[in-house]
């Protein structure tokens, strides 16, 4: 195999890889293509990749080191998993809502790859991805500038499925940050995680934070992804967010994740 064919989604998030088996063992010109595709377009989406627990981890690891989520249960076996369900009995879903995994961390995780193994039968339950690079740059350069000498705190809440420490779990990340591989510069606040923008009055953070997150589900900046059996979402949670739709209950949804480990931002 020398060769994959990328074929993106919309101009600015998204593209589906195909021409590939990711059972099988990947040479180095492919890693290398799928990595560039990725940095290119900020999630990949891949179908029919009826993958183990093992042949899961041994692709992710391809691109990096997994990540142990700190606060959230992993799959008994296999650590480098989380399991991703939801059924009639569910009270609420993970990723309900726009946010980038684990950004109370100080090194955010870079990567999550996510392949679902059971759909509602009658559609749903779709993901949609946001790019922060667009995000940003579709900012004013006045109001860029400002936020470029900001830096906000991002703190674990008290989020379903997650273990409750009392010292919450938090870390300082720059509003703008500017993608280690990339260069590129990207809008870096989730309404999940991102609790206050240092320097600014509890009003004056609240308001530049809920404009900013109004900003980010502006549709012209996403690529939404319907699931279907096997299908697998691979995406940079340096450069994009995510939100889990919930619109299938009380049908079951059910997948894996595995993460990889991040670097400080800057």
């Amino acid at each position: 195999m020398n060769a994959i064919t990328v074929s993106p989604i919309t101009p600015r998030i998204g593209a589906e890889i195909t021409g590939i088996d990711l059972r099988e063992e990947l040479s180095e010109t492919v890693v290398q293509q799928i990595r560039t595709a990725w940095l290119d377009h900020q999630v990949l989406f891949f179908r029919d990749q009826d993958l183990t627990h093992e042949q899961h981890i041994a692709f992710a690891g391809r691109f990096g080191e997994p990540h142990i989520h700190p606060t959230v249960s992993h799959h008994p076996n296999h650590p480098e998993i989380l399991v991703i369900h939801a059924d009639e009995n569910s009270k609420n879903v993970a990723g309900d809502g726009w946010h980038t995994d684990v950004s109370f961390e100080e090194s955010p995780p870079s990567a999550s790859i996510l392949r679902m193994t059971e759909v509602p039968p009658n559609g749903g339950g779709a993901t949609l991805f946001s790019s922060m690079y667009a995000a940003y740059e579709a900012l004013s350069p006045t109001f860029q500038e400002f936020l470029e000498k900001r830096v906000a705190l991002h703190q674990l809440g008290k989020l379903p499925g997650h273990r409750q420490e009392v010292t919450p779990p938090s870390a300082l990340h720059p509003v703008v940050s500017t993608h280690p591989e990339t260069g590129r510069k990207v809008l870096y606040v989730n309404q999940g995680f991102t609790k206050h923008v240092e320097g600014l009055t509890r009003e004056e953070s609240r308001s530049v934070l809920q404009h900013l997150y109004r900003h980010i589900e502006n549709p012209n900046f996403h690529v939404r992804f319907h699931w279907s059996k096997n299908s697998i979402a691979m995406w940079d949670n340096r450069c994009v967010q995510h939100y889990a739709t919930w619109d299938y209950f009380p049908a079951t949804r059910r997948g894996y994740r595995v993460t990889l480990t991040g670097t400080p931002s800057s």
